[in-house]
């Protein structure tokens, strides 16, 4: 049996306006893009391709300009997403071989001890289903259908993991309808049409739709009518689809007639890789690596008369902070022990404080912690480049120090007029190390993942 969490008291108090006993809990919508960098949005200054209806939503919303991933790649930042924690608290930095994803067939997951946002709002009497990529196992015991999610459809792990030993699923709840569908063109009008059906099927009751996209990880596969829409080729027709099902989305919600009563954050699992298309501008850096550009993730809440309009947040906010949010407006318990990462930023996404809500937010690179931020200061306190020369942050050294509010695209180390703000920060780094841990150095805080002796991915029967 898991273990009851209860937020404290303090904490309910201050997240006003919170869900009365009379009053209807609100709908949660979170979507999850894969690889969409920061400026791939026209709200973050997107150039190569249009995406009117997030520009709308920004415009009736609030953007989060401070907003991160707790890792550069997939399955650390959805983790998080998933239980509030840091990758490293909940052991899914790294998969059984050491690498920094979980891949098909994997005897690793996300522990069924650990209380996931679906099961918070489980308790709460929400329906809820996950539609997309899940990436955090797929035993039937990793699977979303085992941690709070009534429903589930979608590919269980990125879209260039097709092996000839597990071809690349479509799964509904545990069991594989298609086997091979890397190449899939309809791969996003299918999530939306599901994600569709679920809203309209809910809408007299409280929901939590977690949609994250298969887009726009490689191999880029945008809908037919959406190629050669763009300026960006493949990767900005595939942006443009994406922007298309949110319009889906909000015109379900608006015909069901339960907008004001529906929050919807979309944001993403890590910056852009760069290299290849998408823009993370004006930061530095790409997926997998520490910099800002791998981390920090466009970010947009909208919830009409609740989130402020055309309104915006520098406040250092991040994805552990979804799950203690949705219980806090849910008026639901959220976790107390054992320990979780995340802060309740209702407050923030209110309107009603500006203030950040952590005193240091820490960025690690698989099992290395590599960067420590607090207020608007950022220090680079290690990187092993020969462990990690894909992950390596870009011309940095240890002890490399930026304000990040006069230098977003961490130009200039300023470490060494500024000792006591290093000091400060490595005091923060150590007590990150002593509780999470670091390079062969396990934390006193670690949990365990989630292990089977034996293997069972999901397929065609």
């Amino acid at each position: 049996m898991k273990p009851v969490y209860f937020f404290p008291l303090l904490s309910l108090l201050i997240s006003a306006p919170l869900v009365q006993a009379t009053e209807r809990k609100p709908n949660i919508i979170i979507v999850f893009c894969d690889d969409l960098g920061y400026a791939d949005i026209g709200p973050f200054g997107a150039k190569k391709h249009a995406t009117p209806v997030l520009d709308q939503m920004a415009r009736e919303g609030m953007r989060l300009t401070d907003f991160y991933s707790t890792c550069p790649v997939c399955t650390p930042s959805r983790s998080s997403l998933m239980t509030g924690c840091y990758p490293r608290r909940v052991n899914m930095h790294v998969d059984e071989q050491n690498l920094c994803v979980l891949f098909p067939a994997a005897r690793k997951g996300l522990n069924p001890d650990e209380v996931t946002i679906a099961e918070v709002l489980k308790e709460q009497n929400y329906s809820t289903m996950c539609i997309g990529k899940w990436h955090l196992g797929d035993h039937p015991d990793f699977m979303p259908t085992n941690h709070g999610f009534d429903h589930y459809f979608g590919i269980p792990y990125s879209n260039d993991m097709n092996r000839k030993e597990v071809p690349l699923p479509l799964v509904r709840d545990l069991t594989v309808i298609r086997d091979s569908v890397q190449k899939e063109t309809t791969i996003t009008a299918q999530y939306t049409s599901e994600a569709v059906k679920f809203i309209k099927s809910n809408s007299s009751k409280p929901f939590f739709l977690y949609l994250p996209h298969t887009a726009v990880h490689l191999p880029l596969v945008p809908g037919e009518k959406f190629k050669g829409s763009s300026k960006g080729g493949a990767y900005g027709d595939w942006v443009q689809e994406i922007d298309w099902s949110m319009g889906e989305l909000f015109k379900a919600i608006k015909t069901e007639g339960i907008d004001e009563h529906t929050l919807v954050l979309f944001t993403s699992d890590n910056g852009s890789a760069r290299e290849k298309q998408g823009s993370n501008l004006p930061l530095r850096g790409r997926k997998g690596r520490t910099d800002e550009g791998g981390m920090r993730v466009p970010c947009i809440v909208r919830w009409p008369g609740r989130v402020p309009a055309g309104s915006s947040s520098g406040a250092l906010t991040c994805t552990m902070d979804l799950l203690p949010t949705a219980a806090a407006i849910s008026g639901g318990k959220g976790p107390k022990t054992p320990l979780i990462d995340g802060k309740n930023i209702w407050p923030i996404l209110s309107g009603k404080s500006k203030s950040h809500p952590r005193e240091a937010f820490f960025y690690y690179q698989m099992d290395q912690l590599q960067a420590v931020r607090s207020g608007d200061w950022k220090l680079f306190v290690a990187m092993d480049s020969k462990k990690r020369n894909w992950g390596k942050p870009e011309g940095k050294k240890a002890l490399a120090l930026y304000n990040l509010a006069k230098d977003i695209h961490e130009d200039n180390n300023v470490a060494a007029e500024n000792p006591d703000i290093v000091k400060q920060l490595l005091a923060h780094a150590e007590a990150a190390r002593e509780d999470l841990g670091d390079v062969d150095r396990p934390g006193k805080g670690q949990r365990k993942a989630g292990w089977v002796e034996q293997a069972s991915p999901r397929l065609l029967k």
